[in-house]
């Protein structure tokens, strides 16, 4: 039997001409929007990763690098072999390490030039990994660090003060301050209670020159990264699951079947680990808070890795 080759009508190849040159001409929007820098290239990252066959999705790695002031040709090669990251690829397309070794390169290229992303870390975790404790430790230690207060739906814990640990406030309240647009981020935490972050203090203690840190869980995590890509992200990790486990359930505040359903959470919180920046693990507080304050304090100056001989 003769195979036939069947010719696209002229209607649509001159539909897909018109396409491709559409496309070609939006993924040139966003490097010249880089390049000038009115967007951010770790926002670029952000939205490749989150839609890999979107604009910023379909830009080759080499592309996406050329654009970034101060990044030539010769630089580009140099930091897709160190990242062994092919010449072929584009960013939507690749693996899960490559993606995590672009993003902490291209971070700390930011970083180097001016950017805010050592101001601003993020500081999530599953359930009872002692995030809280962290961030108590280094409040107590480090005064030089602005410690965001998050606003939540759930009553106080015994000790807790509002205004110190948390902002408490009633359903309504929390509504009013999502349709205001006063939170960088919301979630509601284990299918019970709602968690959010002030913008205000944040911004303006970023806009002053000061390290935040927040504290928050990881759906909250991944909104401040949509809304400042350049933050941070450090995942604080528990020794065991039976360490977390112990921790849950010796803490007392939770009923059983609470505890059950937090540990249920945590399973899945868990597997989110490659989606941050830096990973802490949690065997003992002032250790861990030592390792985050680290992540804050200014490196301008330091080369990134990718570049250093």
């Amino acid at each position: 039997m003769t195979d036939i080759v069947r010719t696209p009508p002229e209607v649509d190849r001159v539909a897909a001409s018109r396409a491709a040159v559409a496309a070609r001409r939006a993924r040139a929007t966003v490097k010249n929007a880089v390049a000038a820098g009115e967007r951010s290239p770790l926002d670029v990252l952000r939205a490749a990763f989150e839609e890999p066959e979107g604009i910023e999705g379909r830009l080759r790695a080499t592309e996406f690098l050329n654009s970034i002031p101060a990044i030539g040709e010769t630089k580009t090669a140099r930091i897709m072999a160190s990242l062994a990251i092919a010449d072929s690829k584009r960013l939507g397309g690749l693996g899960r390490l490559q993606r995590r070794r672009l993003r902490e390169f291209v971070a700390e290229w930011v970083q180097a030039h001016g950017g805010t992303g050592d101001r601003l870390v993020v500081l999530a975790g599953p359930t009872a990994v002692g995030k809280g404790t962290v961030a108590a430790h280094i409040r107590a230690r480090h005064p030089e660090v602005k410690l965001s207060v998050s606003a939540t739906t759930r009553a106080p814990r015994p000790g807790e003060v509002d205004g110190e640990h948390y902002f408490f406030v009633d359903d309504a309240e929390f509504d009013r301050m999502i349709e205001a647009g006063e939170l960088l981020e919301w979630a509601t935490v284990h299918n019970a209670y709602r968690y959010g972050t002030p913008r205000g203090p944040v911004e303006a203690a970023i806009a002053a020159g000061d390290s935040v840190l927040l504290e928050i869980d990881i759906q909250g995590a991944r909104s401040v990264r949509r809304a400042m890509p350049e933050a941070t992200l450090v995942f604080l990790l528990p020794p065991t699951w039976d360490e977390l486990v112990r921790r849950l359930v010796g803490r007392g505040t939770e009923s059983p079947s609470e505890q059950q359903r937090r540990l249920e959470t945590a399973k899945v919180e868990l597997a989110a680990v490659d989606e941050f920046d830096h990973q802490v693990v949690n065997r003992d507080v002032g250790e861990a808070a030592r390792k985050v304050v680290e992540l804050m304090r200014p490196r301008k100056g330091r080369r990134p890795a990718a570049l250093r001989q």
